[in-house]
């Protein structure tokens, strides 16, 4: 199974629609704060040596990621000058309880894909692929402090040898 390339799927970042206001929490403002991002001309960033960065909602990146019952946020934060030739990097937060403060429970250069897991993990976390150029992409699982190495995935035969 080949990923598109990047170009492609930046043209359909590009292009996906805007979220409604349901789809963000109330409190976005603190959680872009939390995530150490700053406004910069009217939009957020947090890569803010980039005259192009822009950080936003991943699709789908407001919902309860590991099954507590309290929606949990990816934000992705874009731009070349901080994340090279991925462009792109994303924090997951999370909150202790609906109405408590945002804290950053990862975040890394490239593109995230949450996956299932078959081993319960502390806390319900699901795994993460990390995607960017190439064929080969590791997978982190949470340890109970931090998402650490677990795995690669190979799109491409070999890919992973290459390393």
């Amino acid at each position: 199974m080949k990923r598109p390339g990047l170009a492609i799927c930046a043209a359909a970042l590009l292009a996906a629609p805007a979220f409604a206001a349901a789809d963000k929490p109330a409190d976005l403002e603190a959680a872009y704060k939390a995530a150490g991002m700053v406004k910069k001309a009217g939009k957020w960033v947090g890569c803010a040596d980039d005259q192009y960065a822009r950080a936003e909602v991943a699709e789908d990146g407001y919902r309860d990621l590991n099954g507590d019952g309290i929606k949990d946020l990816v934000i992705s934060d874009f731009g070349s000058f901080c994340y090279g030739s991925t462009e792109q990097g994303f924090f997951v937060l999370t909150k202790a309880t609906a109405a408590g403060p945002w804290k950053v429970l990862y975040q890394s250069q490239g593109i995230p894909t949450f996956l299932p897991t078959k081993v319960k993990t502390p806390g319900g976390w699901p795994d993460v692929e990390v995607g960017g150029p190439g064929f080969c992409f590791p997978i982190h699982r949470w340890n109970g402090k931090d998402y650490v190495f677990n795995r690669n995935k190979e799109y491409e035969k070999g890919a992973c040898k290459q390393r």
